[in-house]
């Protein structure tokens, strides 16, 4: 096998290196070549437009200043303009620092600075707004002073030379042991052992996420869930709370016309007279409601006996041949004991197989028919549905979409199949394959009788791992999709029982595929708002978008009756598609159920040594501010949470909820309109004998758990900006720059910049939403 770093282009990271532009997302490669900024057009932060709006102002100065004067300065504003475009120009314009106004002007290197300043010094009246610069212009050490940067690594331009920021700019990022860093978005949460998230292909770009229990959930594009089930045939599922049951709901997908035929199909574990079977049915959406199936539509498409309670198998999938394809199980027990051979090699036997169907058909008095090429069609001593066999328990199988340009790869089907005592395996499972169980397991002999049959003709896995890495692989996906271009063509896996995520990468040439592990980013490497770098650690299944990209399920408790399990979508913070490339336009939806927004519950634990604090969880979507992040823990310990960025919302008008009382100073009240709950609102403290509001410039989940205590809330949910809650324009505005550390009686103890000392608005009005119930559960 290559070693690490032999196919994929990577970037092991630096202790300060984070790309990162002023919209706080990561670089990416312009579409087009840039005119004015040029030394950015391979990778940076501008794309054309930009690029445009900044050649307008390069001119703009030009009219502006005296011939003379620009000769002497158009070379000095063509560099300042363009490290907008500069792959680090959040750290250029502080941007990511909370304490300071995002700057008019870039960070400068003294040296550079100096000899601006003897040049050109004028040209930052016309190119800055910054009227305290404009003041300093005629102080050299304080003019250069004050255009420094804290971090001088990333100094203009001293940055452009310096190894560590320059070299392999928009590679994937690598620890120094190959090990792939990446982050996470949570997408959704509080979801029963979750098992499948997969798309209609209708073009509405809604997900459907299946829990264990039975019940499957609707999403919107912008992650709102609907009230309603989808699917509720949580009364006909087995399965039970048991951590580890492998019984209940486990595949789902929907058919290649669900837009014209509203068909879809259903895996699941089910009692018949004291038996156990698993079952694969037909459903239809309901006439009345897109968003719900109608259950009295059920057709039993195929029901087969399970033997055991384990090794249940559960995928379905839909090729680009139109036929469904079904991957049973063994039938459970160790070593496949049933028969002489097991069922994995029993032809005339369901389980261990891959099977294929065609649902569109019926015949041989069967409720589905039997594709013409099957490999097995014709052998009377095999079932005409099996496509494949030797297949211990694949959990979780994909096909490839295939390159976005060339197509290659396209209708790969990638299966990860659980091992019994030493190895778990990827198979790239092809038409009548034999994928060795129980002869195999991974790359060695388990029956070495059956093992030393060579007319079995076994296909080895792509790739084997032993149980030292870990025990349960779930396999993944290939990446196809448009937002991070450097993950294309990766498969991406990983393993229940370990919490490892892994890749695999084919060399074309020598068709080796490559591992590299992949682990939460280290550092800065997550430090984008939303983003995480941590996940709950039983990995469960996988899933891909409508638009091609990727999400995995995991849990912190893997029980069918716990909601503990949330959806992850996989973000590579090296280097994202130029703006607008991977633009989706959703079609609509007509909504009969009411809709529940997404609430991210990344979890903040504030420790005392007397009273409980708030336990909080993290909001996302951060401006100008700096998350703290976590070193990625290793795979199997239960990863921790960590408080995250910040949130922004609409504008809403407010309703005072007052009293006639004597307050004192520090005392807080929630002010919000009709409708909402009592937990969420405008924040308004009292200081000085008058009621006023709080800045929401430094706000986060620590003030608003400070908060949520006074009013005598245990949890905080969320710390809200932007006056989500409503402008409380008739009040001063009281405390700016808040910055609490979670323990504080009340906002006074924090800091901040002086009662009445701000420079905000309204429009920059804090709230919070604070709970009684755990998140969490």
């Amino acid at each position: 096998m290559a070693r690490a770093g032999a196919l994929l282009a990577l970037w092991v990271l630096g202790a300060a290196a984070h790309p990162q532009c002023l919209d706080f997302r990561p670089p990416f490669r312009p579409q087009r070549l840039l005119a004015l900024c040029s030394r950015y057009s391979v990778f940076g932060c501008c794309d054309e437009k930009r690029d445009a709006e900044l050649t307008s102002r390069f001119w703009a100065l030009a009219n502006r200043m005296l011939a003379a004067e620009w000769a002497d300065c158009a070379g000095y504003a063509r560099e300042l303009l363009c490290q907008e475009c500069s792959p680090y120009a959040a750290h250029l314009y502080d941007a990511e620092d909370p304490s300071t106004p995002l700057r008019t002007v870039p960070g400068l290197c003294q040296d550079y600075c100096l000899t601006m300043w003897q040049k050109c010094r004028r040209l930052l009246r016309h190119l800055s707004t910054d009227k305290k610069l404009w003041a300093l212009e005629d102080n050299r050490d304080k003019f250069c002073h004050y255009l420094s940067l804290d971090d001088m690594d990333y100094c203009y331009p001293n940055l452009m030379v310096n190894k560590n920021l320059s070299s392999d700019l928009g590679h994937m990022v690598a620890d120094a042991t190959g090990c792939l860093q990446l982050c996470l978005e949570e997408v959704a949460n509080g979801l029963r052992n979750p098992v499948a998230m997969v798309h209609a292909g209708d073009g509405t770009h809604r997900f459907f996420v299946a829990e264990q229990v039975g019940l499957v959930w609707a999403y919107l594009p912008n992650r709102f869930r609907l009230e309603k089930p989808f699917l509720n045939i949580s009364q006909a599922v087995l399965t039970s709370p048991w951590e580890g049951d492998e019984r209940g709901f486990l595949g789902i997908a929907f058919h290649p016309s669900f837009r014209h035929n509203r068909k879809l199909y259903v895996y699941y574990s089910v009692g018949i007279r004291a038996e156990e079977w698993i079952r694969i049915s037909e459903f239809r959406v309901s006439e009345d409601d897109e968003n719900a199936v109608d259950h009295s539509s059920e057709r039993v498409i195929l029901e087969v006996k399970e033997p055991a309670s384990n090794h249940n198998g559960g995928q379905l999938l839909f090729g680009d041949d139109g036929y469904l394809y079904i991957f049973t199980g063994d039938g459970g027990m160790a070593g496949d004991p049933f028969g002489t051979f097991g069922n994995a090699q029993n032809k005339s036997a369901l389980l261990g197989k891959v099977l294929r169907i065609d649902v569109d058909r019926k015949e041989r008095g069967l409720p589905y028919g039997i594709p013409p090429d099957n490999p097995f069609v014709g052998d009377p001593a095999a079932r005409p549905e099996v496509y494949a066999l030797g297949v211990r328990n694949m959990w979780r199988c994909s096909f490839d979409r295939g390159d976005p340009e060339s197509g290659a790869g396209r209708g790969r089907l990638f299966c990860g199949d659980v091992g019994q005592n030493k190895y778990e395996e990827v198979d790239l499972v092809e038409r009548g394959g034999n994928y060795g169980w129980r002869a195999r397991e991974g790359f060695q002999c388990y029956d070495r009788s059956l093992c030393a049959n060579a007319s079995l003709n076994h296909k080895l896995p792509i790739f084997a791992y032993p149980h030292t890495t870990g025990k349960s692989v779930t396999g993944g996906y290939v990446y196809r999709g448009c937002e991070y271009p450097n993950l294309n063509g990766l498969y991406i896996f990983g393993d229940f029982m370990s919490g490892r995520l892994m890749s695999l990468h084919e060399n074309p040439e020598t068709s080796q595929w490559q591992y590299n592990e992949i682990c939460m980013g280290h550092g800065q490497t997550c430090n984008f708002p939303g983003l995480i770098n941590h996940y709950y650690p039983h990995i469960i299944s996988f899933g891909e978008d409508e638009a091609g990209e990727l999400y995995f399920m995991s849990t912190g408790e893997p029980s069918a009756r716990v909601p503990r399990g949330v959806v992850y979508k996989i973000i590579d913070p090296s280097r994202r598609a130029p703006p607008g490339k991977c633009k989706i336009q959703p079609a609509k939806v007509k909504i009969r159920s009411g809709l529940i927004p997404f609430l991210p519950r990344e979890k903040f634990i504030l420790k005392t040594p007397s009273t409980p604090r708030p336990t909080v969880r993290a909001p996302t979507k951060a401006p100008r501010r700096r998350r703290p992040t976590a070193t990625a823990p290793p795979p199997t310990p239960r990863p921790t949470r960590q408080p995250g960025g910040r949130r922004g919302g609409g504008r809403r008008r407010g309703r005072l909820n007052t009293a006639n009382q004597a307050f004192r100073d520090g005392e807080v009240r929630l002010v919000r309109r009709a409708g909402l709950l009592s937990g969420s609102g405008r924040v308004e403290v009292f200081v000085g004998g008058r009621w006023g509001t709080v800045c929401d410039d430094s706000w986060d989940i620590n003030g608003a758990a400070v908060v949520c205590r006074q009013l005598g809330f245990p949890y905080a949910v969320r710390a809200v900006k932007r006056a989500e809650f409503g402008q409380g324009g008739s009040l001063p505005i009281l405390l700016d720059n808040v910055r609490c550390k979670g323990w504080e009686h009340n906002l006074l103890e924090c800091q901040h910049n002086g009662v009445g000392t701000h420079d905000c608005e309204h429009e920059e009005d804090a709230g919070v939403v604070c709970s009684h119930q755990n998140p969490d559960l």
